[in-house]
């Protein structure tokens, strides 16, 4: 424990003062006890490429160095923080991770396992409601990507991409040219009908097949069944 810690120490220290000044959360991968608990997020936070710590800030897993790794330095913490205090059910992690990027820093991850990160059921995370934290990465990627497009399309007319639509601000609801699918009984239906807006007539949204759906998108997908993700790409054809 105190050669994993040595390391650790080591690792975090040589990456800020790397760059002096730096606006950079570091942070490193991590060995998950018990062996093979949370596998599917474990992989995910240890596999992530440099480019991916940012562009996958959307999904659902949280921010893409996770908290118990954090290194900044007193001079961003001081500019980002600090840290909601509110207890249980606050994602601070995630709020800070996102302030944090907000005033322009990024993250990175030192390559190698120098933290051993325990799983149990009392964890403070699970009093962290999920409809908290899709209500704080759908104002982030409102924030930070819709606000940029013009129009966009959604990728899955199913139960998820329809979730994100009705969570939209009405400005980026009119943004929404089509929803795309592979389902065709779906696209059969040919429109989505938003039957809670207020507005007369009701909206209604083109369901088109993939291919002939056109870019920007949001892939809204669900990869399993405890692990909704909303990534963003930007198709060009």
């Amino acid at each position: 424990q105190q050669l994993f810690l040595h390391c650790f120490l080591r690792a975090g220290f040589v990456a800020l003062t790397s760059d002096p000044g730096s606006q950079r959360i570091v942070g490193c991968k991590v060995c998950r006890v018990p062996e093979g608990s949370t596998e599917r997020y474990t992989r995910w936070i240890n596999s992530l490429s440099p480019e991916q710590l940012l562009t996958q800030v959307y999904t659902s897993h949280g921010p893409t160095v996770i908290m118990p790794t954090w290194f900044c330095s007193r001079d961003w913490f001081e500019k980002v923080g600090p840290f909601n205090e509110g207890g249980k059910g606050v994602p601070e992690d995630l709020l800070f991770f996102y302030q944090s990027l907000r005033r322009g820093g990024h993250a990175i991850r030192v390559d190698e396992c120098l933290l051993v990160y325990r799983y149990h059921e009392h964890a403070a995370t699970h009093s962290v409601l999920e409809e908290t934290i899709w209500s704080l990465r759908v104002h982030f990627l409102q924030e930070r990507v819709l606000s940029q497009w013009e129009s966009f399309t959604v990728w899955n007319a199913g139960k998820q991409g329809r979730r994100l639509y009705r969570s939209l601000s009405p400005t980026n609801q009119k943004k929404v040219k089509a929803f795309c699918d592979v389902d065709e009984n779906k696209i059969q239906k040919g429109f989505y009908t938003y039957e809670e807006s207020k507005e007369r007539p009701k909206p209604r949204i083109p369901v088109l097949h993939f291919t002939n759906a056109s870019p920007p998108f949001i892939v809204c997908v669900k990869l399993v069944s405890v692990c909704v993700c909303v990534c963003v790409c930007v198709c060009l054809r």
